[in-house]
Parts: structure tokens; sequence; C-alpha cells
């Protein structure tokens, strides 16, 4: 071969660019007229939602700056609630302690019993058996708040004096469960939690069966190749998978929780008292207090719960914005994304 040929040859032309492309940059198929509709239909219901969302915030603003511009008392610390009064007294001290106090004792019961129906019916219950146990949970998740508060009033609140006496006499000395006054109705913040705790286990248990269900059956049968029993292969390869959606579920059950109204309205004897005897009839919820006294108040007594409202629904964005950023953070390590 001749050399010198070889290093006068002209170098290799740039490969041809693809059909459609300039410069070496592909450019994207136009889009069909269906997808451009969807595109749009899509993208303007993501629009209208935050147009939506400001709509109401600014209208609960309004509302609340007029009424607490007239309140005499603070509106975070004061206990009694007596906006058409004269001079007008309210604040949100109580109800807020109520609707906090009783949605985080909700999460604390229901969130592992949900769990454990899901991974129940998921991984250890027979398909004769998960398959009636999950058309329950659904029917459950299906019965009206009025329905699980007049069950809460009726029989719910009668059942619950022989609990409440029996952590008075072996947890009272906590504080918490302290009874002050033995004997009398259990229309208490720990009643309502129990009942919150019931309504919001089906919301949970639906959101996290589907989660588990999602985790690759390849993640499973390669645990018990390696010798993993259930539980092993539930704790390393089930949990991890689907902790985001364990969180989102969660998430759906606490807003639940934060603005239940009928069933706490119909269990709960509210009251201006802030007390951490959880046992004792005191206390009350944002969601409580405006289905009580929106009927018969006046014009700025309508205002002053809308200004509770606002707080609830601050509140509600914050608890979701932070699920969000939790999800973010464990987006890495749960194999989904978020």
């Amino acid at each position: 071969m001749d050399m010198t040929q070889t290093a006068d040859a002209p170098p290799p032309s740039p490969p041809t660019p693809p059909n459609g492309a300039e410069g070496g940059v592909e450019k994207r198929p136009a889009l069909r007229p269906g997808d451009r509709i969807f595109l749009g239909f899509s993208g303007g219901s993501g629009i209208l939602l935050l147009v939506v969302m400001a709509a109401i915030a600014g209208f609960l603003t309004y509302r609340a700056v007029n009424a607490i511009s007239q309140d005499h008392g603070n509106f975070f610390t004061t206990f009694e609630w007596n906006a058409d009064s004269t001079p007008p007294v309210f604040g949100i001290a109580v109800l807020a302690f109520g609707t906090v106090v009783s949605s985080i004792i909700a999460m604390a019961i229901a969130v592992p019993v949900s769990l454990g129906i899901a991974l129940f019916i998921t991984h250890y219950a027979h398909r004769r058996v998960a398959a009636p146990l999950a058309y329950l949970v659904d029917l459950l998740a299906a019965v009206p708040s009025i329905v699980y508060g007049l069950w809460g009033a009726l029989f719910l609140v009668p059942h619950m004096n022989g609990l409440d006496l029996w952590l008075d006499k072996y947890f009272g000395w906590t504080y918490v469960f302290d009874q002050s006054s033995p004997g009398s109705a259990a229309r208490s913040l720990f009643t309502v939690s129990i009942l919150l705790a019931i309504m919001i286990v089906p919301i949970i248990t639906n959101v996290s069966r589907e989660v588990f269900r999602q985790v690759p059956r390849m993640h499973e049968e390669a645990a018990l190749a390696l010798g993993a029993t259930r539980w092993e292969v539930i704790r390393l390869s089930v949990l991890p998978f689907a902790r985001s959606g364990v969180i989102s579920a969660s998430m759906l059950g606490l807003g639940r929780a934060l603005g239940e109204t009928m069933a706490v309205a119909t269990v709960l004897s509210s009251s201006s008292v802030l007390s951490l005897h959880l046992l004792d009839p005191q206390g009350g919820t944002f969601a409580q207090n405006i289905a009580a006294h929106f009927g018969e108040a006046t014009d700025f007594g309508r205002d002053a719960l809308i200004a509770g409202g606002l707080v609830l629904f601050v509140i509600t964005l914050i608890v979701n914005g932070a699920a969000r950023l939790i999800i973010a953070r464990r987006k890495e390590y749960s194999g989904v994304d978020a």
C-alpha cells in the first residue's frame, strides 16, 4: 500500500444526519391533532387548578383579615370563641390543639393497622380470602362521614367508658390519660381520635395495597431465592420500594383527618377548655367549630369562622408540602418515581 497516498487522502465525511435533522440535531416529530388537544387539555387543567387554589386562598385571606382586624383578643393564643360578642373575642388556640392532636393520634393508630391489612391482603392471605377482604375495605372507604358520626355517638361513645377507666387507672400517671371526672360521657379528643382512625384506615389501606402490588415480582423472587423469609422479603424488597407510596397514602389519610367535620361534630362536646387530659370532654377542631356555629353566626362571626378555615387551609398546605419533600428525598431509595 502506498503510504503517501494514504497520508494525502481526504478526511472521511461526517455522517449524514437523519431525515428531518439539521446540524446533527434531530427534530421532534410533529404532534398529531389528538396529541395537541390532549396536551392543551392537560396543561389547561393544571393551570385551572392553580387558579382555583389561588382564588380560594385569596377569598379566605380577604375575609379573615376583615375579622382579625376587629378581634379584641389574640387570634393565636386566646382560648375563648365568641365572635358575635361586643367587643368580639375569638382565638384558635383550642381549635388548633384539638385539630392537630386528634389527627396525630389517629395517624399513630391508623397507619400501622392499614399497612398490616394491606400486607396481609397482598402477601399473606389466600386469594379467596383476600378478594372479599379487599372488597370490604373498599366499602368502608365509601361510607359517608355522617354515618361514622352516628355510629360513634350511639355506639363508640358508650363503650369507651371502660377503656377510659382502664387508661386512667394504669396510665393516669402520664397526665395525658388522667381523667379528672371519671364516669363522664366519653366525648373527648381521644374518642374522636379513635373514630378518625377508623375512618382513614380504608383510605390508607387501599392506596398502600395498590402500591404493594406494583413491587416487581423479580425483586421478591430474587430475595426468596437467596433464602429470605417472607417477612425479610417484605422488609428488604417491598417496603423500600413502596416507601414513597406509603407516605402519600398516609398524607391522604391525614388530610381526611384534619378536615373531617360531621363525624367530629356529632361525637365531640365542644368547649373552650385547653387541657392535655385527652380523656376529658373538652377541646374542638376547626371543621367542627365551623359546622357548629356557621348557621347562626352573624356576618362578622362568619368572617371569624373563615379565619379559622384559613388556618386549616394553611396547615393542610404545610402538611402536603412536607410530604412532597419527604417523598423527594426518599425517591432514589424507593425504586419508583414519586
